[in-house]
């Protein structure tokens, strides 16, 4: 055997192989869907859950040691879960620049005035955020959660226990009601 070969083997030799112990095995296969669900209830995009679940349970892995027995295995996934998705909207917020992107890009396409856009969206966004802090409740989430959250009509639906076309429907009425809340607050100015 070459002296490279046998080196090479010792250092894939000197580190230790991790173990799953059959309790953390047994925790992952009784927590695992649930720890799918809750993820998925926090608002993040299908596409992620099972990425941010399995990040969640690495993460457990490896702090198995430092878990006390005592505590609801599952509550402390969850809070592991949490951290992470806490995480990923920090991240986001670094990136984003404008609270409503999506309804901001609208608004900016439907205005007429085109001359001095700077000036028109440091005028009109602080005014977007407040006729959306006027919204009703339910209407200020589905406007959070298509525009800020990014889901999808179908995704809305699920979480507010509607049709998807009657999501679609009422986004676009919550869009008149924005668009005549602007007009009335710029015509004011």
């Amino acid at each position: 055997m070459s002296r490279s070969t046998s080196s090479r083997q010792g250092n894939d030799m000197s580190r230790p192989s991790p173990t799953v112990s059959p309790e953390f095995a047994q925790l992952v296969a009784q927590q695992h869907q649930q720890l799918r669900s809750f993820i998925r209830m926090l608002g993040v995009a299908p596409d992620w859950v099972d990425d941010l679940a399995q990040e969640a349970l690495l993460i457990a892995w490896r702090e198995q040691n430092t878990y006390d027995r005592q505590r609801d295995p599952g509550k402390w996934l969850r809070g592991i879960a949490r951290n992470l998705v806490r995480n990923e909207i920090r991240k986001r917020a670094r990136q984003e620049r404008i609270l409503h992107n999506g309804l901001a890009e609208l608004l900016v396409n439907a205005s007429e005035v085109s001359t001095h856009p700077e000036s028109w969206s440091e005028c009109h966004v602080p005014i977007l955020r407040d006729c959306v802090e006027q919204l009703a409740p339910k209407s200020r989430e589905l406007v959070s959660g298509r525009y800020a959250d990014g889901w999808k009509a179908a995704d809305l639906a699920d979480h507010f226990n509607m049709t998807a076309a009657s999501v679609r429907q009422a986004l676009a009425r919550i869009r008149v009601q924005l668009k005549r809340c602007i007009e009335i607050h710029t015509a004011e100015v």
